[in-house]
């Protein structure tokens, strides 16, 4: 029996005899919604959220938007070392097949080294997992270990990738307060003050993703010892390690929690310029012997997944063991320096705007008063502000801040594109000053 759909909708059957019969739908017209998982309810990422939609419709119809809302180095000039180019493109032919599930030897150890020369101790190479990029590692280690019900400590802002994974898997994300007024600095009483009986791990963003604090030795040493009294799990996202400013130095939470189980994320895409290879590692060290059955529970996604992307692993060893290009752009007189300052001198100019200045990473978490601007719905603000001045920001509550009176800048474009972009905002900031003066 042959079947097929008419015009009409109705479904004809063709027997052996060649004699047709219609049938009517048996659907009645309905369908049924069907409706994406309850597992989102709580996730967000608004750095590619509703606001970069109407980004991107906009594009659409002809004009040129100014995207301050992501850290995608390459789309702002800022290519890959050409020495890491090359090393994929010699290894290609040595691409097309699986690695081990945790990744190509060389690559791991150079990881491991790496972690060594951090001052990490007791890591081996079967302590080390690559992964596409530090968010397909974030992801599999709050699934191996989170239950429904379980507590993850996350910061407040935060990288939303992490509120994410962890309601993802099941857990509780339970954010801990950052202050502003002491440099963005984990609040160790809120810390706390918030762990409970379901609270399996703190999660520390240093150099911190959205605010571009630097954490001290003392205030890392603070939250070991927190996660040491109550036995829980440390995350650590350093991604940002090496983009220092000012002479800062950047210390490894796993050189002072040895004896507590710690997981430490990074990749190249910040340091190296290379968002697109996808090419991260995970490092677990510390207390290993208490946690054998997650550590098994790694292993078994790490297995499932077969592999991370190849060719971005290839690029790993020279990365790391290559001449560091990331020191030019930091350092004094370096491209991204002065994007920084210019940024801030910028955009603390505005009236009733501030903003703590950053000693890392890519980003500032600027903050707007209240009095000037009444914002009852930041992400309509932001929406509105792209729409007047064809500019891309995210909204503060994006990044899990309670209120709408911040707002992140990503400081990439070019000295130029920054004045026409920061100018653009304060003219519209301004237009809302004076509507909302009465």
């Amino acid at each position: 029996m042959l079947q097929c759909i008419n015009s009409q909708g109705y479904c004809t059957e063709m027997w052996s005899n060649y004699k047709f019969r219609l049938t009517p739908p048996t659907s009645g017209g309905t369908l049924k919604t069907i409706r994406k998982s309850a597992k989102l309810a709580n996730v967000c990422y608004d750095i590619r959220g509703p606001i970069m939609d109407a980004a991107r419709q906009m594009e659409e119809e002809g004009h040129k938007i100014i995207k301050l809302n992501i850290g995608n180095l390459a789309a702002f000039g800022f290519d890959a070392p050409e020495e890491i180019q090359q090393d994929m493109i010699r290894n290609l032919p040595n691409s097309a097949g699986y690695s081990d599930s945790k990744g190509i030897f060389a690559a791991r150890k150079a990881v491991m080294h790496y972690t060594q020369q951090q001052g990490t101790k007791g890591v081996t190479l079967d302590d080390i997992y690559l992964g596409n990029g530090a968010s397909e590692l974030i992801v599999m280690a709050t699934n191996a270990l989170l239950d429904n019900g379980d507590e993850l400590l996350l910061p407040s802002p935060d990288y939303p990738l992490w509120t994410a994974a962890a309601s993802l898997s099941g857990g509780t994300p339970v954010h801990y307060l950052c202050d502003e007024a002491n440099g963005w600095m984990p609040d160790l009483n809120d810390i706390r003050a918030k762990i409970t009986a379901r609270t399996k791990g703190i999660v520390v963003i240093n150099p911190n993703n959205p605010t571009g604090a630097l954490y001290s030795d003392e205030m890392l040493k603070a939250i070991v010892q927190i996660a040491r009294e109550h036995g829980l799990v440390l995350f650590a996202d350093e991604v940002y390690d090496k983009v220092l400013y000012d002479g800062a130095r950047h210390t490894a939470m796993g050189s002072l929690s040895g004896d507590v189980l710690t997981l430490t994320f990074n990749s190249l895409s910040k340091s190296y310029r290379s968002c697109g290879y996808r090419a991260g590692w995970l490092v677990v060290s510390g207390e290993k012997k208490a946690a054998k059955d997650y550590i098994e529970g790694l292993n078994m996604l790490s297995n499932m997944r077969l592999c991370s992307n190849v060719p971005g692993q290839w690029a790993i060893q020279t990365a790391l063991g290559g001449y560091q290009s990331i020191n030019d752009l930091v350092g004094e007189g370096g491209r991204l320096r002065r994007q920084r300052d210019l940024a801030y001198e910028l955009i603390t100019a505005i009236p009733g705007v501030t903003c703590v200045k950053p000693m890392a990473a890519l980003y500032m978490f600027a903050r707007l008063d209240r009095t000037l601007y009444p914002i009852a719905d930041d992400q309509q603000f932001f929406l509105e502000l792209l729409k007047d001045t064809k500019v891309m920001l995210v909204q503060g509550t994006g990044f899990n801040w309670a209120a709408p009176d911040h707002f992140r800048i990503v400081f990439l474009p070019h000295e130029d594109d920054l004045r026409e972009a920061i100018g653009r905002v304060a003219k519209f900031l301004e237009s809302y000053r004076k509507r909302h003066s009465n």
